[in-house]
């Protein structure tokens, strides 16, 4: 009976987990079309935080102590994981295709355990190296180093500081971290005096989307978008689809449904089975460009992209400590072992 009800949570886990995957991975696919219709990419990210902002109101009403508890952590999470990680996305994939643009993003997991090796001086494993020597040469094909790079200098470097916002909140995440410990150093078991309970995922999201919108807000200034273009039609590889259609998939699909599934997911399955199916979501984004967009990537990419998103899972799965918390970049692998292991603490994006 135990083993059928293991068997029925996990297949359902992992259900969810590819649909969080299929979720995030079109964000990119309908993004593009908006702003080649003339929105700047700063007030999609704008549109996308701010209406799934008000979706979650709720949530983060639910939650609301987190704001005297967590202020640090809310703040971290919607200054990086939310707005720097999506602004720099949707700028990047303005200029680079989509699935370029996700593939470098997926650096974080390498950059993270350069942070550790060389920043906080703590020793990384040789399989974590390995990790990190497979993406950064898994990139260079990707980007086709031996043709000068022949994408757009700027859509790269854009993407990569998407990649870097999610470092800087795997750093934070893993410093708050600390607060879940004892005095004494040791990690507090649930009910000793001292002990932190770490913060429920969801309530996290919101209160990171509702900081991502007002920092959103003031960066991207959206009094001044030509609001009428989202009553017109974009283009998606020769075919018009309304703009308003565009804007709610990434919004209720894209952003709500994929952090409600993924959140979910993470708690029925094991840090590195989360891994896994979040690494679908370069896959699945460049896919859908393919088919979606016209975006072709070449043979040489193609067999980049696999090497990244190999390096990607290694490094990540052989940190010596994941970070603390749940991370949501719409780059699904560096948000599922954050979240795998808040997740694990409680029991887990």
């Amino acid at each position: 009976m135990h083993a059928s009800r293991g068997t029925q949570k996990r297949s359902a886990g992992l259900g969810l987990a590819l649909l969080s995957a299929f979720a995030f991975g079109g964000s990119g696919v309908a993004a593009k079309p908006l702003i080649e219709a003339g929105l700047d990419p700063l007030h999609v990210v704008w549109l996308r935080v701010t209406g799934a902002a008000l979706i979650m109101l709720p949530v983060a009403w639910r939650h609301r102590n987190l704001v005297r508890e967590r202020p640090a952590l809310l703040a971290g999470f919607g200054l990086f994981a939310v707005a720097g990680v999506q602004a720099c996305y949707f700028a990047a994939i303005s200029r680079i295709p989509v699935g370029v643009a996700l593939l470098v993003e997926y650096l974080a997991p390498a950059l993270v355990l350069g942070w550790v090796r060389f920043v906080q001086r703590r020793p990384v494993t040789r399989a974590a190296a390995l990790g990190v020597v497979l993406a950064v040469g898994g990139l260079a094909c990707v980007v086709e180093v031996w043709a000068g790079l022949s994408f757009d200098a700027l859509g790269l470097l854009l993407a990569l500081g998407a990649a870097c916002c999610q470092v800087g909140y795997f750093v934070l995440s893993d410093h708050g971290g600390q607060e879940a410990k004892g005095r004494d150093g040791r990690e507090s078991k649930g009910g000793d005096a001292g002990s932190v309970e770490p913060p429920p995922p969801l309530g996290v999201i919101a209160y990171g989307l509702i900081v991502g919108a007002l920092v959103l807000t003031v960066v991207a200034r959206p009094w001044g978008m030509d609001w009428s273009l989202l009553g017109g039609t974009a283009g998606m590889n020769g075919t018009g689809l309304p703009a308003w259609v565009l804007l709610g998939w990434i919004v209720l699909i894209a952003t709500v449904l994929a952090y409600g599934t993924g959140v979910v997911s993470v708690r029925m399955l094991s840090p590195q089975v989360a891994g896994v199916v979040a690494c679908l979501e370069a896959v699945i984004a460049t896919v859908l460009a393919w088919v979606l967009l016209g975006e072709h990537l070449s043979a040489p990419q193609l067999i980049g992209g696999f090497v990244v998103l190999t390096g990607a899972f290694i490094a990540q799965s052989s940190a010596p400590k994941p970070p603390s918390g749940p991370v949501a970049a719409g780059a699904g692998a560096a948000a599922a072992a954050a979240e795998s292991e808040l997740s694990a603490e409680r029991a887990s994006h």
